[in-house]
């Protein structure tokens, strides 16, 4: 399993690397960055995955963030994988900025031609980690997931459906029930099909509610601005701040006035963030 470092860069008394892979969930070469704080340097350090939004890639959260300080204070490894697979052209991939290139919504497509290529959540849940264990001084048993918009839609679905991965979850103003926005109807739609019972299974509001009574998972943390331009149309926490009552499951959920959608926001507050993982992943 060969690995190509595209660049690496001093951070904090660690580093943060930029590489690439052939990815054989995608069949293309996928990117992501990491951060290896200091404490690597002694002992295998836990993870923390972070997946990032629409027209993002693997640079955007090491770069706009401000994550690395903290990170290197907890001792945690950052990785940030791209947001979809490139290198390929297929019909129509380029032509919105909302599905396609850069938006693969963190599912494994079922639709011709995305479902050759757009293995997100096969990537990202399993074969990523086996990256990340074989090159970089990582507790990959020790594992959390967090995300933002897109990244946030992925970070929710993926850590409640894969629980023995993640022992953490957050997210920042995530799209919280993709089918019932006009993103997540777009997305499901294109890679998917019209099978609802599939879309439900990357619907983290779905998701919730198909636990019925006492939901078992850890404690979840989202952060959202009130400033932020997508929340009614296309966001819509409070509907997964419902399906969490109904299911008695602990969500924490920050509403902030004055933040919009962008780094802004997030560098704000991502220092919460990286302390909410670290109380699970660093007992």
């Amino acid at each position: 399993m060969s690995l190509e470092t595209l660049s690496e860069h001093g951070c904090f008394g660690g580093k943060v690397g930029f590489y690439r892979h052939a990815s054989s969930s995608t069949r293309t070469p996928m990117r992501f960055a990491v951060f290896t704080p200091p404490q690597a340097l002694a002992r295998p350090v836990p993870v923390l995955y972070y997946l990032a939004g629409l027209t993002c890639t693997e640079e955007t959260f090491m770069m706009k963030a401000g994550a690395q300080r903290v990170a290197a204070e907890l001792g945690l490894m950052l990785v940030a994988p791209d947001t979809s697979p490139r290198g390929i052209e297929l019909p129509g991939d380029r032509d919105h900025w909302d599905f396609g290139v850069a938006a693969g919504f963190y599912l494994d497509a079922t639709q011709a031609p995305w479902a050759a290529h757009y293995r997100m959540e096969s990537y990202v849940v399993h074969e990523l980690p086996t990256v990340i264990a074989t090159h970089f001084p990582a507790d990959t048993a020790r594992a959390g997931i967090f995300g933002h918009s897109m990244g946030g839609h992925g970070a929710l679905t993926l850590g409640l459906k894969h629980p023995d991965r993640y022992r953490s979850i957050s997210a920042f103003a995530p799209i919280a029930a993709p089918m019932q926005c006009p993103w997540g109807v777009k997305a499901f739609t294109g890679y998917l099909g019209n099978d609802g019972a599939s879309w439900a299974q990357h619907d983290a509001t779905a998701l919730m509610r198909e636990r019925g009574g006492v939901a078992r998972g850890p404690a979840i943390l989202i952060d959202q601005g009130l400033a932020d331009a997508y929340l009614e149309r296309e966001l819509k926490p409070q509907l997964f701040e419902a399906a969490c009552e109904e299911a008695a499951f602990p969500l924490t959920l920050r509403r902030h006035a004055g933040y919009d959608h962008g780094y802004y926001f997030i560098s704000t507050f991502v220092a919460d963030h990286l302390r909410h993982h670290a109380g699970a992943l660093l007992q």
